[in-house]
């Protein structure tokens, strides 16, 4: 989710999602109370009870925890579905890697190149919408190569290449000073060799090529070892927003209570 609804956002009321509903096929919506915000859980109670959809998305603050335990009797049931975590580089002040023999990095604006690496690169992520059992895992990962394929057209992706080969890509988005990290990884194959840190250079130098002075970028918190890269390139935490999976609970109900069958090898 971008920086500035989580950090900025003020306004609290469930936001229809039209791409997640259609991936899907069912409404969802997405209810964000960002880290400035004032509101008070009865806000948030309000707006999911003004809600029609399947499943709200709601992220808040993970200071406020005694969010979780208030969000009962109202017609949904919460499912916890992992934290963000958030990282700030104020840009110019990373630790790069030496430079190595062979690599380059540069932009990739070919869609259908860049869904193919995110396929390999976050096949296995464990993102949010593994926690509820009425979304495809499947269809979370073609989302996630449909949001970098939309990157790559509009000239938003860097590329980490080894020769003809490109190993690792970032999709970005810039936002006055700020320079916001989407997705970035490095292909399965060529993980481990020390490859993500040069690919972390590269978008420091976008950021400074473009005047801009900070850097950002999430994952979810169980994904220490990209967090690990982070620190060591000289990111520092700032804030962690909890997310949770508000379902009617009917909807699960119809399935005896258990959760559908996820599908093959998911």
């Amino acid at each position: 989710m971008a920086w500035q609804d989580v950090i900025e956002s003020r306004e609290v009321r469930a936001v229809p999602s039209p791409l997640e509903s259609a991936r899907f096929g069912r409404p969802v919506e997405r209810l964000t109370v960002g880290a400035d915000a004032e509101e008070a859980l009865d806000a948030v109670r309000e707006a999911v009870l003004e809600s029609a959809a399947d499943v709200i998305v709601l992220r808040y603050p993970a200071e406020r925890v005694g969010w979780f335990a208030g969000l009962t009797g109202l017609g949904r049931t919460a499912i916890f579905a992992d934290c963000l975590v958030y990282w700030s580089l104020r840009a110019g002040r990373g630790r790069p890697p030496a430079p190595a023999p062979g690599l380059r990095t540069g932009p990739l604006g070919d869609p259908d190149a860049v869904g193919a690496l995110v396929a390999d690169i976050f096949a296995a992520y464990g993102n949010h919408y593994l926690a509820d059992p009425l979304l495809d895992p499947a269809a979370a990962l073609a989302g996630y190569q449909e949001w970098a394929a939309r990157s790559a057209a509009e000239g938003s992706c860097v590329a980490l290449h080894d020769g003809a080969r490109a190993l690792g890509i970032a999709t970005l988005e810039d936002d006055g000073p700020r320079t916001e990290i989407l997705l970035a990884g490095v292909v399965s194959a060529a993980q481990g060799r020390g490859l993500y840190a040069h690919l972390l250079k590269a978008v420091e130098d976008h950021a400074l090529a473009r005047g801009g002075s900070e850097v950002v970028i999430s994952t979810q918190s169980h994904n220490t070892r990209v967090q690990r890269a982070w620190a060591r390139y000289g990111f520092v935490p700032v804030q962690a927003h909890v997310t949770v999976h508000l379902v009617r609970t009917a909807l699960l109900s119809s399935a005896g209570g258990t959760a559908p069958p996820r599908p093959a090898g998911a």
